[in-house]
């Protein structure tokens, strides 16, 4: 925050560490008046550089600012303060469908003209879509995350020879043999988590089938037995079916969850050199090895598979529970390039907003991040199983979690697997 003193500073980290914030209003045009906001993130790594943004608004417009995370639940937690008729004024929902639902209930109000032109101005038409529902918009995507990286320990790489990182498929899976044949395990899976082998999935598939048919198979539109389907699965199969390129083979890596994965390849025992994943890994590594992000990690983007590489993610999307002065000028803020380089010079955070200066992230790895999400452009697709029924895309032991799990396991029943997606996806998708 712009002109903060350390006490402050250090006021704000312990309100967002312990639950919540307090903006204080100072004079401005919406002195006198409150807004309340609830979103996921919380402590000294997400919810104090919130909290930073939200410090900004109120020194500029001089309305107080509640803020109150809403635990890991968003739509649960902000269904039940609606049945309380106590929703807060702006809310930041993580998945796509759930703004979907709550336009569709009447929860959320469209976005004032000034808001929407300032979208425009700022994001890309796919982010422009994302936020919307039936033609109107109702959304200002803030954070976005990119699931099309793939980190690397730089040491494993000069030791098995290997001086550029993979950019096509074929040229990944030499890799992992290269690594493999120099006696290093290539790859760190955390199959133990669904999630994980959906990113991997729908990476493939964006890259094979082309942004048409990945906006066709998120809605169900055609099967999943098409034959794209088929090739993805049979790509993976490419990785999936070696046991020596993954750490602890096939059942090793189905017994690993995602946190774990990390220190596999980045920890002070490392059993693999590389780890598919999304741009938060910087942080885990970060947070939870003594490698460094840039010297001891880096990253290269999800390989193209077919023509062009592939640029998935997912965000965090601003709405409106409450039409108010001080909530329209707040999304209006959201919207802004000021409002994103706050939290993106502090780090762990990247914008889908174009009008944001890449010279305010911290570091050449998070700009390399950020770039290939604004430089994606109408091409960034968001994660295929958010947008899908959570009974299909996002529920543990079933649906396409528990499905891919099972095709890790056995990577040779290609055609069973396609079936097994399809009848699982007939029945969500109901």
């Amino acid at each position: 925050m712009l002109g903060v003193t350390l006490a402050a500073g250090l006021a704000v980290s312990a309100a967002a560490a312990c639950g919540g914030g307090d903006s204080g209003g100072n004079d401005g045009p919406l002195k006198g008046q409150t807004v309340t906001v609830a979103a996921i993130w919380t402590g000294d790594n997400e919810g104090a550089k919130f909290q930073k943004v939200l410090d900004e608004f109120s020194k500029r417009t001089g309305a107080k600012v509640t803020y109150t995370p809403t635990g890991d639940n968003v739509a649960a937690y902000l269904g039940s303060k609606v049945d309380g008729n106590a929703p807060p004024d702006v809310a930041f929902l993580p998945q796509q469908g759930v703004l979907v639902e709550f336009a569709q209930k009447g929860w959320i109000k469209p976005l004032p003209d000034d808001t929407q032109n300032l979208v425009k101005q700022n994001f890309a038409q796919v982010w422009q879509n994302l936020g919307s529902h039936n033609g109107t918009m109702y959304g200002v995507y803030f954070k976005a995350s990119s699931k099309s990286t793939i980190w690397y320990r730089k040491q494993a790489f000069t030791d098995a020879g290997i001086t550029q990182p993979p950019t096509t498929w074929a040229d990944f899976v030499k890799t992992a043999q290269t690594l493999a044949d120099s006696g290093a395990t290539p790859i760190s899976v955390g199959g133990a988590d669904g999630w994980v082998l959906t990113d991997w999935f729908e990476n493939v598939y964006l890259s094979v089938a082309g942004p048409e048919k990945y906006d066709q198979l998120s809605k169900h539109e055609i099967p999943y037995t098409d034959d794209t389907v088929k090739e993805t699965l049979r790509k993976l199969a490419e990785i999936w079916s070696k046991d020596d390129f993954l750490a602890g083979g096939r059942d090793g890596a189905l017994q690993t969850e995602f946190p774990a994965s990390v220190p596999a390849v980045f920890g002070d025992s490392p059993k693999a050199a590389m780890l598919p994943g999304a741009d938060f890994v910087a942080s885990e590594i970060s947070t939870n090895t003594k490698s460094k992000v840039g010297t001891d990690a880096d990253f290269f983007p999800f390989p193209a598979v077919g023509d062009k590489a592939p640029v998935v993610g997912a965000g965090d999307v601003a709405v409106m529970m409450k039409d108010t002065q001080a909530a329209r000028e707040l999304m209006k803020f959201l919207a802004s390039a000021e409002a994103a380089e706050i939290w993106a010079k502090q780090g762990g955070f990247i914008s889908p907003n174009k009008a944001v200066d890449l010279s305010t992230y911290p570091d050449e790895v998070q700009r390399r991040i950020a770039k290939a999400v604004i430089d994606a452009g109408d091409d960034f697709r968001f994660d295929m199983s958010d947008l899908a029924p959570a009974a299909f895309g996002g529920t543990k032991g079933q649906g396409e979690w528990k499905i891919l799990q099972d095709f890790l396991r056995n990577p040779s029943d290609v055609d069973g697997t396609a079936k097994k997606l399809e009848d699982a996806a007939k029945a969500a998708f109901k």
